[in-house]
């Protein structure tokens, strides 16, 4: 399914209406060539170009469709017409003149196996010429041959007046084409096709991949006797037999998605994730800007994406064939050599929305003028790692997240996302919005999906974006009063350095019992320093409060926790909002209070 799911998004880019969209045919792949020969039809080197720009502070070369390239090994093995300075010049850079001088054998050996129909391009003659009459005095008096020289740069050649590259003539391309596959490649049915094709023994490696090998990694891979089938010991691709065509059209098209300027990928946690349409469609790019942390000179990309998202559901723009435009989510983690699929779903684009705006209704939460109304992944990470760090996330809670949030609206968040939120509250004694906004939405998930699968479903309603003050359960009530005292404290004692919270927020949420008596004993020494009039309105606040609670339990379970702590926020939150029917409570000095 994903192969196939790649392999069409392969041909759709292929006819893609911008030409610089467009993915490279059968042979070629997209490399990024930091250094140019640029040379005469004789074969004279007029300079030697640099390509790379500057992004941020480091340079970035342009990118070329070339010849796929080999899979390098210990052995010795060439590209068609680029690779790195060693193969293409002949120049040693490492101290190993031996072995440099058969890399550059091996590169020019490739271009002279190539049929007779090319060897008659003017650019390929210009390519041999080059090397009978290369002057190594003109060649080191470019500007970049020593930067080339000590990277071992990757290399290309391009005749002076031309745009293309030398290996992208056309005929340097049909003899691609027509290069008939090695006399030992086995024929087989092709799994994703159906085609009777040859078989791709060795995958292209996907890169782009976080945290996996810069060389690349590979999905489907054999390298070794216990992982292969009877009759197909050191064949590897033919366990899982799919075309050279469709080898190529799905690793081009992932390594494509994964690019360093893919505007259809985004990085969550350990899982690098890509979203992709069937057909065409704007929001191919949108979505990950949903979940992405937005750039800093732009802080409202994400508000934009998600209000873009609202808009097309309520004025049903996904009512006809966008909504019914099937879109891919495919998360990728890495796995020694391999690539791991974290996660994959297909969906309709209407469907999908639906559940991006169901993930945003489980977040909504009271907040502060400077709290993001729609929160990205990477802020609500780390606000339930420790110290805040993004090294501190745990490495699958992300990738999670996501899955939860793609399967569809009764299926709960992990339950690592409410554990370290809770466990962050109490270990800082902070219930900030991120945590709050975690723990609201991983209960009623919770709440949610015992609604639908249990026989005997719970009676407990799903939790309010404020303060719910008919909300009977316990926990949540000992967090409305446990805010009430603080607030109590700060009232009778202002610019205190720390209040309750600081030393018992810990104990209070996971043993009440053990708090709770001190607490409500120290409170009357507070409510006397209040005015008359506010001290009433305290005592009326904690009767309503403690009405449903019978008695303070010992010890509070993990899902009660994270209740006390959605109390405690919404409690706080309340005293801070003004309300517009809100009038001010006389005192017995007659002062409004």
């Amino acid at each position: 399914m994903i192969l196939q799911a790649l392999d069409s998004y392969y041909h759709r880019k292929c006819d893609d209406a911008d030409p610089t969209q467009r993915l490279p045919a059968f042979g070629l792949e997209q490399k990024e060539i930091p250094f140019l020969l640029e040379i005469t039809h004789a074969g004279d080197l007029v300079q030697l170009v640099d390509t790379r720009t500057l992004n941020g502070k480091k340079k970035v070369a342009q990118s070329f469709r070339v010849p796929q390239g080999e899979k390098k090994t210990a052995g010795v093995i060439a590209n068609l017409l680029w690779d790195t300075l060693e193969y293409v010049l002949g120049v040693d850079t490492k101290g190993k003149p031996d072995r440099v001088k058969e890399q550059h054998a091996q590169f020019v050996a490739r271009i002279q196996a190539l049929p007779a129909s090319a060897q008659d391009d003017i650019g390929l003659q210009a390519v041999l010429q080059f090397f009978n009459r290369l002057d190594w005095a003109v060649l080191e008096a470019q500007a970049a041959w020593t930067q080339a020289l000590e990277a071992n740069a990757v290399m290309s050649f391009r005749l002076h007046g031309d745009i293309d590259l030398i290996c992208q003539r056309p005929a340097v391309i049909k003899a691609l084409h027509n290069a008939a596959a090695p006399t030992d490649t086995k024929r087989a049915m092709c799994l994703v096709s159906g085609d009777d094709a040859p078989v791709q023994r060795l995958h292209a490696a996907i890169k782009g991949v976080w945290g996996a090998q810069t060389s690349g990694a590979n999905i489907v891979s054999f390298n070794a006797r216990a992982f292969e089938s009877y009759g197909k010991t050191e064949r590897q691709g033919e366990n899982a037999p799919v075309s050279q065509a469709v080898a190529f059209a799905y690793t081009t098209a992932l390594n494509h998605l994964l690019r360093r300027e893919s505007t259809q990928r985004i990085q969550i946690g350990d899982a690098s994730t890509v979203f992709w349409a069937e057909k065409e469609s704007a929001f191919e790019t949108t979505i990950p800007n949903i979940f992405g942390e937005p750039p800093k000179d732009d802080p409202d990309q994400g508000t934009r994406a998600v209000h873009a998202l609202f808009s097309a559901l309520h004025t049903g723009q996904f009512g006809g064939d966008e909504g019914d435009n099937r879109f891919h989510v495919l998360g990728l983690a890495p796995n020694a050599a391999r690539i791991s699929i974290r996660f994959y779903h297909c969906l309709p684009l209407r469907e999908l929305g639906e559940r991006i705006v169901q993930h945003f209704s489980d977040l909504e939460m009271a907040r502060g003028q400077h709290d993001p109304q729609y929160p990205s992944l990477f802020r609500l990470l780390t606000a339930v790692a420790a110290q805040n760090k993004a090294d501190n996330i745990p490495p699958n809670l992300g990738g999670a997240i996501v899955d939860a949030v793609f399967a569809g609206p009764d299926v709960p968040y992990p339950s690592l996302w409410l554990n370290a939120a809770v466990g962050r509250c109490r270990a800082e004694q902070n219930v900030n919005y991120y945590r709050a906004a975690a723990i609201k939405a991983c209960l009623n998930r919770q709440i949610r999906r015992s609604s639908v699968t249990s026989i005997n479903p719970s009676p407990e309603k799903e939790f309010l974006p404020m303060l719910d003050l008919t909300n009977p359960s316990p926990a949540y009530r000992m967090g409305r009063l446990f805010a009430t005292l603080e607030k109590i404290q700060e009232e009778a004692s202002p610019g205190l350095n720390a209040t309750i919270r600081d030393r018992y927020y810990g104990a209070a949420s996971s043993t009440p019992v053990a708090v709770f008596t001190t607490l409500l004993r120290l409170k009357n020494a507070h409510l006397k320093k209040l005015p008359v009039g506010r001290g009433l309105w305290f005592e009326k606040l904690l009767g309503d409060v403690l009405s449903t609670v019978a008695d303070f339990p010992k010890h509070l379970p993990l899902p009660d926790q994270g209740r006390f702590a959605l109390g405690y926020y919404h409690q706080r939150q309340d005293f801070f909002t003004k309300k517009p029917d809100q009038s001010p409570i006389i005192t017995s000095e007659g002062n409004p209070s």
